[in-house]
């Protein structure tokens, strides 16, 4: 029987990377389950999620290093679903640099044009052209061995961009680095990033980094896509509880759902809540779970109780840390639920903020700072 190929999504088209319903498994586990994700022309985009959530397999399936169960590739519009992947446009940076030990900087960087036939001459301008937007043109006649860590990175970098790929990618490629270095990297990569106008897609379990960098961000959990958006869409207004949960840290507790209007109004153990924001399914007599991020919570001293009952939870300090410019605080209510607040510190503010553990204090939040999500804690 002739197979009729399958329709291009309107989405190849317009992106410079599509993947369409995409499913891949090892085995009997799935790693991937009908996964799409569209990555436009010269944007960072950072995939993130936990260990196992399909990230590394959704990259090595653009590289060509795997060939999905079902679904179809596209890069730049064409269907490469199965191309090999010296075929694909597109190049890869790992986080062990796997640099040549016996060519020096400057070949090691030419390796790349070298194998496509390119001429000594031409070559060597090109990986010259690239040490100096990685900074590193001085040290194109060193060994690898003789480089540091971050330089090591930035060479593998370098490498990975001779080619001009339509689309590079950077599976974990900071995670051998310390942090003072991995901060260095960072700016760096945003650096070549802007300069080229390339489209980068990298795979990262590490939060800090993704929204240090990425201009969207894709938050997988068992090899499906939660939520796709912009760092701040992803950190303020998460798509569900798990999100929530998983995305930054939060303060968290079950609510009764007693009315909703334009907001909705909650009874918890330590007080009544409302909030700003709720899911569109959630009901009155529903429990949800309600999230308040901790610099949107404030810790203050007890005083006499306010006229507004809502967001205002009593409750005894915990303890104070100065953290360099910022000061945290906790505290615990009487049901034991315990709540973060972080706040900047000002110059001349007193570290333990004239509280010490045990007084007593209130726990206080805006409303629009407030989401209720449906309960899925166990999901």
């Amino acid at each position: 029987m002739l197979m009729m190929p399958l329709p291009v999504p309107q989405s190849a088209y317009q992106s410079r990377v599509s993947l369409n319903e995409v499913s891949k498994s090892y085995g009997g586990r799935r790693a991937l389950r009908e996964f799409s994700l569209d990555v436009a022309a010269g944007e960072f985009l950072a995939v993130l999620g936990p260990s196992g959530s399909g990230k590394t397999t959704a990259l090595r399936l653009i590289a060509g290093l795997e060939t999905p169960d079902e679904g179809q590739v596209f890069i730049e519009g064409r269907d490469v679903t199965c191309v090999p992947a010296e075929q694909r446009d597109v190049n890869t940076v790992f986080q062990s640099y796997a640099l040549f030990p016996h060519l020096n900087v400057l070949d090691n960087v030419a390796y790349g044009p070298r194998m496509r036939g390119l001429s000594r001459k031409a070559r060597h301008a090109r990986a010259y052209d690239l040490l100096e937007l990685v900074r590193l043109s001085d040290a194109a006649m060193r060994r690898p061995h003789e480089l540091s860590g971050g330089m090591q990175q930035r060479v593998a970098l370098a490498r990975a961009l001779a080619n001009a790929p339509a689309v590079l990618l950077l599976d974990e490629p900071l995670g051998a680095l310390d942090r003072k270095l991995r901060c260095e990297m960072q700016r760096e990569l945003r650096r070549v990033h802007s300069e080229l106008a390339g489209t980068f897609i990298y795979v990262t379990h590490d939060q800090e980094e993704a929204f240090a960098m990425a201009d969207r961000l894709a938050v997988m959990r068992e090899g499906r896509i939660e939520q796709v958006g912009s760092p701040a869409e992803i950190y303020d207004r998460p798509a569900n509880a798990w999100v929530a949960r998983f995305v930054g840290g939060a303060n968290m507790l079950r609510a009764h759902v007693d009315r909703i209007g334009r907001s909705a109004m909650l009874t918890s153990r330590p007080g009544l809540i409302e909030a700003g924001y709720f899911d569109e399914d959630l009901m009155s007599g529903d429990t949800a779970l309600v999230v308040i991020r901790p610099e949107a919570t404030r810790i203050e001293r007890s005083g006499p109780t306010a006229l507004t009952r809502t967001n205002r939870l009593a409750a005894r300090l915990l303890h104070v840390v100065t953290a360099g410019p910022s000061r945290r605080l906790s505290a615990v209510t009487a049901d034991g639920s315990v709540f973060d607040s972080i706040e900047a510190r000002k110059p001349g503010m007193s570290p333990s903020h004239g509280l010490a553990p045990g007084n007593p204090v209130f726990i206080t939040f805006d409303a629009g700072s407030v989401r209720a999500y449906r309960d899925d804690w166990f999901a």
